[in-house]
């Protein structure tokens, strides 16, 4: 899997990741060596894995708060653009947070204390010193399906009805930058994810809905963002619906990243779990530059 990014004028030359938790940093870092391109990589020590270690000399750690050690260590490596790559839980960023002095001031002047304005403000310091973080699937372009269904199985008439509730549903919670991910059951929401995650979503629906089927829809923020946050579906996720008694996904086209697509499609099969993506929602969205930064 290689997407080539150099008609994007970006070069090879220059490039750092920000490392978060899972498979995410790991599939970025495959891609760019694809390319020829030798990563920089600062990893977040609470959740990073640590065979990031592996990656080599050019790997530097790095706590959560520690925006001012993180620049410097972009700058040190000569990085020009960085890739967001991994989670970071959302409670963490705002309890288990111990920030240093540009941190602090950054979160003093925030007018909204959520994910979106503090990773954006992090995203402006960047760019004023120099650092452009661009689109986090700059690289993982064929992990984006598109509109349509992806597995064997196509969606049953009450499933469809379940997915249309849901994502409706879902695109308000997000737009509103509560979760992106809700469990429905006969169009009724059994579930709504706010910091806790997609698979401690989905396990808390399934003790609530007492063996009923369950749909599961997953969407985009109505403004998504690129650089950050951007929705994934790992086989944990087909693993976590199955044992729930889920047996139908929705999510957004083009805006879902699929982690081992090949080998999350054959669980889903397996599990006679129908998938579809379907086109994001299209209201007031951003004009994106190429790199995910927002024109206006």
């Amino acid at each position: 899997m290689t997407t080539n990014i150099s008609s994007d004028g970006c070069g090879s030359s220059g490039w750092g990741l920000i490392a978060g938790s899972g498979r995410f940093p790991f599939l970025v870092l495959e891609a760019a060596r694809s390319q020829g391109i030798d990563m920089a990589v600062i990893a977040i020590k609470e959740e990073a894995d640590p065979e990031l270690s592996k990656h080599g000399p050019r790997l530097h750690w790095v706590s959560l708060g520690e925006l001012s050690k993180t620049i410097e260590l972009l700058r040190q490596e000569g990085v020009t653009k960085a890739v967001m790559a991994g989670q970071v839980k959302h409670n963490k960023i705002f309890s288990a947070i111990r920030p240093d002095w540009k941190l602090t001031k950054l979160l003093f002047a925030l007018p909204r204390k959520n994910t979106d304005s503090l990773i954006g403000a992090v995203a402006k310091v960047l760019e004023e010193e120099g650092i452009r973080l661009v689109d986090s699937t700059v690289f993982l372009k064929p992990l984006l399906p598109e509109t349509g269904v992806l597995t064997q199985r196509a969606p049953s008439e009450e499933e469809c009805a379940d997915m249309a509730y849901g994502l409706g549903v879902a695109r308000n919670i997000a737009g509103m930058d509560i979760g992106q991910t809700v469990v429905v059951s006969s169009q009724a929401c059994v579930a709504v994810e706010a910091m806790e995650g997609t698979d401690e979503t989905i396990a808390r629906a399934a003790r609530l809905a007492a063996l009923k089927p369950l749909v599961v829809v997953k969407v985009s923020k109505p403004r998504q963002d690129m650089r950050f946050d951007v929705p994934v579906v790992g086989l944990p996720t087909i693993a976590a619906m199955k044992a729930a008694g889920a047996t139908a996904l929705a999510i957004d086209a083009q805006r879902t990243l699929l982690f081992d697509r090949g080998e999350l499609i054959a669980a889903a099969n397996d599990a006679g779990i129908a998938i579809q993506a379907f086109p994001p929602a299209t209201a007031a969205e951003p004009k994106a530059s190429g790199d995910g930064r927002e024109k206006q």
